[in-house]
């Protein structure tokens, strides 16, 4: 009897559990927009949801390289499998085409689509939660426009367990925190809207800030550097690696322009969000540029006077021109016979000690955040595959070395930079990551270092203009 007993109270809290999970994880389907019912919207909400679309950067997930802009089916990686994007045009069958608006304002706001289920934080309504109604309904407006494509993306590839969309309501409970974006009072209100930018659809956070096990973003480490398609966002708070501390001035003009003479050009997936970026009004870039300045807080001392020293080896001559002096571009005696000191020669000095004026030359390497960062990753991907022309429109450009250097070579290569440009540790285990980088192993998407190259003809979707 006490057996059955047991059982019959097992059994019972199972149901009650069950049962309380159902109702945490059930959202009723939203009825669909009849096709029929062509929405008008005014030219100006569109235009203004345009301009969000390009804080968002909703094109580079939404958009495989050289299909369609918005019609979804990029692979997205993930530590537990592969996510694939979805179609955001306002195709009737495989799009949004029946998404009124209060489906995707709730979308936007707690992560569940029309039809009620719950979606994977790959879309990242962590942070589209704190975008307010009104922008919601411009950013509706303007992706309803779009040219309506009729495109399926792939099934997704994950664990079966992870398939069971009512798990991520488990997830949500956990890391999910639903609400508009609070101002802070004691801010300015170029802080506040740089922060509401920032934090809500520019989603600086999804790749800046590392995460946890159960991937989530670890918020006691807000932007502390994280991982996106192969390559490392470096940390842009205190932790910043770059040898120059970043200033507002400098952040303004690289989120405006996708280079700065001192810092280098953007590239990997932060090419797409300068691409989108440089079409906002200078005073998003800028408010944008004051938060996160102030996230990175005032350099140490002697980092300060140490990026005065390096600077003054770089004053610009009349033309723009960086170039270091002599003593600086010569390597030190007990570097002249590393392996990696004639590669560096023949495959690097000609552009990267040039002192021709970015963003065409080559950064010099004393500047460089890819070689001063713990984790070589990024400097690893642009030696291997370089940085390809942007189709339509004039960019900078580097030769990948894949096909010129073995991975004992490239390790030797960037061994020697390491030990030459820094007074950090060695890097270990570098032709280990070279080759498992060059197999594709490790994944990395290669893309131009300027423009939005995952649309039309590569750069500058009309759909996204």
């Amino acid at each position: 009897m006490r057996a059955i007993s047991l059982l019959s109270t097992i059994l019972t809290l199972f149901i009650i559990f069950g049962l309380a999970f159902f109702f945490l994880a059930w959202r009723p389907e939203i009825k669909p927009r009849n096709p029929s019912e062509n929405a008008r919207f005014d030219d100006a909400l569109i235009a203004k949801g345009a301009s969000l679309a390009a804080v968002g950067n909703c094109i580079a997930c939404h958009t495989v390289p050289g299909k369609e802009a918005f019609s979804g089916g990029l692979k997205l990686p993930t530590p537990f499998g592969n996510i694939y994007s979805t179609n955001i045009t306002p195709d009737d069958e495989t799009g949004i085409g029946r998404w009124g608006e209060a489906a995707f304002q709730r979308a936007m706001r707690e992560g569940v689509d029309r039809e009620g289920n719950h979606l994977y934080p790959a879309f990242p309504y962590e942070h589209f939660t704190r975008v307010t109604d009104e922008d919601n309904k411009a950013l509706y407006a303007f992706l309803m426009t779009r040219t309506p494509i009729k495109a399926t993306a792939p099934e997704n590839e994950l664990p079966f367990l992870l398939q069971v969309r009512p798990i991520l309501a488990g997830w949500k409970l956990l890391f999910f925190t639903k609400g508009a974006f609070a101002p802070d009072l004691q801010k300015s209100g170029e802080w506040n809207r740089g922060a509401y930018l920032a934090e809500g659809l520019g989603h600086c956070g999804a790749c800046h800030t590392p995460r946890n096990a159960l991937g989530a973003e670890d918020r006691s480490r807000h932007l502390g550097g994280g991982e996106a398609e192969g390559w490392q966002a470096y940390a842009i708070n205190a932790e910043s690696p770059s040898p120059i501390p970043w200033d507002k001035e400098s952040l303004a003009f690289y989120l405006r322009h996708g280079y700065h003479a001192f810092h280098g050009v953007s590239r990997g997936p932060m090419a797409e969000v300068t691409g989108n970026l440089g079409a906002l009004p200078d005073s998003d870039t800028n408010a944008i540029a004051v938060y996160v300045a102030s996230i990175m807080g005032e350099p140490a001392p002697e980092r300060v006077q140490k990026a005065e020293q390096l600077k003054k080896q770089f004053v610009p001559d009349q033309d723009g021109m960086l170039t270091a002096s002599i003593d600086e571009n010569r390597a030190s005696a007990d570097l002249v016979a590393h392996p990696g000191a004639a590669i560096y020669g023949a495959a690097c000095a000609t552009c990267h000690e040039s002192g021709r004026a970015a963003p065409f030359g080559g950064l010099n390497f004393n500047l460089s955040t890819a070689v001063n960062a713990a984790n070589p990753q990024n400097i690893v991907n642009v030696v291997l595959f370089g940085l390809p022309p942007a189709d339509g429109q004039t960019s900078a450009v580097m030769p990948g070395f894949a096909g010129a250097l073995n991975d004992r070579q490239v390790a030797d290569l960037l061994d020697f930079m390491r030990r030459r440009f820094t007074r950090r540790d060695a890097w270990l285990d570098l032709q280990q990551l070279v080759s498992r980088t060059r197999s594709g192993e490790y994944f990395v998407a290669v893309r131009p270092s300027e423009g939005i190259e995952r649309a039309p003809a590569n750069v500058g979707a009309k759909e996204a203009k």
